[in-house]
């Protein structure tokens, strides 16, 4: 296999390229088809107070689908860092980055079974086993950053990626929504099998064009020979790391604000269909069309704040993305479904949040790179990384579903996120300046 350079623009496109092939799992099976598909096929089965019955206990379908992503996080959270201590270990993180793909790819088929209450286990488990394939793919696919690009590339090669993989998603979306809205063009007669057929879509796409990536990545760049016992190295890898970000204080704060911004920022992307669906009451189409247009936007955000950071600086930028995410939750918290014209408000909610949405996950990303001391163990930084996010998100999911049962609406679970990106705000002062 040929190796290409650090910086080498076909090693970095080959990089991004995941996100392309990736991006279409959190687009159309987090966010916009499999929620709302999920939120309808529940509703079909709800006794009349709308509760669902699993494991013999009554839940809110909601809660219920908060909870089972939250037990993917932290698996994922607990699984990654040790994983991650032994492919630095070992230098395998090719080897990890696939098997984790596979895992992803081959449980988002399987959701094509979910048909209704008899499957409501086919739902739930391979949601939880594409969370795990999805987020542990990302700890090893992020820990290459900082070894295809140099530091003064990174924030564009981080913006980059997620520019290919908004495109990417959108294109595998559009297709799916003519797929959902016309099925008689296709010869399909089921209403369920037309959602149900892109769910085997995303798992062909985001298996088949990873291929391209492992095709230029490099494996083991640092020559590492581990010994037999490298289980055990692994483990005392990961504490190495624990102890060293003890040392970097601003690697440590801004991890700390990293947390408090995922917890708003994924809890939000996850749930946005589900609110639309359940909470406004607007339809499939519209909830989708957002959706779509969050990621086009989203395309546009990437690239400008990217700009943005060369002059102001990658702390200030996403001070400003704060800002915006939290006006975000008090547009969300205001809207009701008697409002006039309420689908329109939605999608002025939807093209707001899409322009932010690509600045503050490449500049995390980006700035975590450059945080980052010299070192060899990119995977074990980065499964910090990856494990702050996931518990934000175990959090936030909580958050979100317990306050639902509580309430009985979302609009108090939204606002209440709006505190973790004011706790991000302040935290981000704790970070020096940086170039």
């Amino acid at each position: 296999m040929k190796v290409f350079k650090k910086g080498s623009p076909k090693l970095i496109k080959a990089w991004a390229f995941y996100d392309w092939a990736n991006s279409v799992y959190p687009l159309v099976i987090s966010t916009a088809i499999f929620p709302i598909y999920y939120s309808n096929m529940s509703s079909s089965f709800a006794n009349s107070e709308g509760d669902i019955s699993f494991l013999g206990i009554s839940w809110n379908p909601t809660t219920l689908y908060d909870y089972t992503l939250s037990i993917s996080f932290l698996i994922v959270a607990f699984c990654s860092p040790i994983l991650s201590a032994i492919a630095d270990y070992t230098g395998n993180k090719l080897k990890f980055l696939k098997a984790f793909c596979l895992i992803g790819a081959l449980s988002v088929m399987a959701l094509f079974f979910f048909k209704g209450e008899s499957t409501l286990w086919v739902a739930l488990t391979f949601t939880v086993l594409a969370s795990i394939g999805f987020w542990g793919s990302l700890v090893f696919y992020n820990a290459y950053l900082p070894e295809v690009a140099h530091p003064e590339q990174q924030d564009q090669v981080s913006a980059k990626g997620f520019m290919y993989g908004y495109a990417g998603s959108v294109i595998l979306l559009i297709f799916s929504l003519v797929l959902i809205q016309k099925p008689d063009w296709f010869g399909i007669t089921d209403p369920t099998f037309a959602p149900r057929i892109t769910f085997v879509l995303v798992g062909i796409w985001w298996l088949g064009f990873a291929q391209f990536t492992y095709k230029r990545l490099p494996n083991n760049i640092f020559n590492h020979k581990p010994d037999k016992d490298y289980i055990w190295k692994g483990f005392l890898e990961l504490r190495l790391v624990l102890n060293s970000l003890k040392e970097h204080a601003q690697l440590k704060f801004f991890l700390i604000s990293f947390f408090f911004m995922s917890v708003g920022v994924q809890t939000i992307i996850l749930m946005a269909g589900i609110f639309g669906s359940k909470e406004l009451g607007l339809p499939t189409l519209n909830l989708i069309l957002t959706i779509l247009i969050v990621q086009i936007v989203a395309i546009f955000g990437a690239f400008f704040f990217s700009r943005l950071s060369k002059k102001i600086g990658n702390l200030a930028t996403l001070k400003i993305t704060m800002g915006i995410w939290g006006m975000v939750c008090f547009i969300a918290f205001i809207l009701d479904k008697s409002l006039p014209n309420v689908d329109n408000y939605f999608y002025a909610m939807g093209i707001i949040l899409g322009f932010v949405l690509g600045a503050t996950q490449s500049l995390t990303r980006s700035t975590f790179s450059k945080l980052l001391p010299e070192t060899h163990d990119h995977a074990t930084y980065f499964s910090f990384y990856n494990v702050t996010e996931q518990i934000a998100v175990v959090l936030g999911m909580f958050i979100f579903g317990f306050l639902v049962a509580l309430t009985g609406s979302m609009q108090y679970s939204v606002m209440a996120l709006a505190a973790f990106f004011l706790v991000a705000f302040i935290m981000l002062y704790s970070v020096k300046k940086m170039n």
